[in-house]
Order: C-alpha cells, then sequence, then structure tokens
C-alpha cells in the first residue's frame, strides 16, 4: 500500500494515524466554530467510525443519535479548552491550506500536462 493512500503509518513514524481529511480543526478560530460546523465534523466523524456514508433505515436512529451527541461532545470540548495563542484567522488559514492541497491532489495544470 503506498505511504499516501495508507491511514496507518509504521511504528516510530513521525505521524502514525491520520486523521479524516474531511473533519477540520475547529478550536481557537475567530470567529469560533459555528453549531453547523461543528455537526458537519461530528457527521464525518460518525461517518468514518461506521462506514457509512448515509445509513440503513434500520441503523439511521442510531446513527443520527450518535450524530447528536458527537456534536454536543464536541461542543462542550470547545468550550472547555483553553490556550494561551491568539485566536487564527479562518481566511488566512484558508490561503495557507491552498498550496498544500494543491500539493497533495494536483492542480489543474498538473493535472492537464
Amino acid at each position: 500500500m503506498s505511504h499516501a493512500r495508507s491511514r496507518f503509518h509504521p511504528r516510530g513514524s513521525r505521524l502514525r494515524f491520520l486523521m479524516c481529511r474531511a473533519i477540520k480543526t475547529l478550536h481557537n478560530f475567530s470567529p469560533p466554530a459555528t453549531n453547523e460546523e461543528i455537526r458537519a465534523s461530528s457527521l464525518q466523524f460518525v461517518r468514518k467510525l461506521s462506514g457509512f456514508t448515509k445509513p440503513s433505515q434500520a441503523n439511521e436512529e442510531a446513527f443520527n443519535r450518535a450524530v447528536d451527541d458527537v456534536a454536543h461532545v464536541a461542543h462542550h470540548l470547545l468550550e472547555s479548552l483553553v490556550t494561551n495563542a491568539p485566536p487564527r484567522n479562518r481566511a488566512t488559514e484558508g490561503l495557507k491550506a491552498k498550496p498544500r492541497s494543491a500539493k497533495r491532489y494536483g492542480t489543474a495544470e498538473t493535472v492537464a500536462a
């Protein structure tokens, strides 16, 4: 399995486990994370954990309850965390992410070449 595709890194690796890329860091931003952002991250977490993008009718109630529970706990976690670092600016962090994303996934120019 290629290193870029693997979610698990060998012992001694700097990053042994990678987080799901769709789950974004929500702590220490100005303005703070919205309820919608917290819920979206909770949904991604439950999807990753369960392996379901959309649960069957038989699992829908448990799936939705899990999303609600994770969102509730995440909200409390974000309210409880403290830091001495200044809040990060969303626009600035977004601009920093663009080159990383282009390098990871390629840009339209590199795909066309």
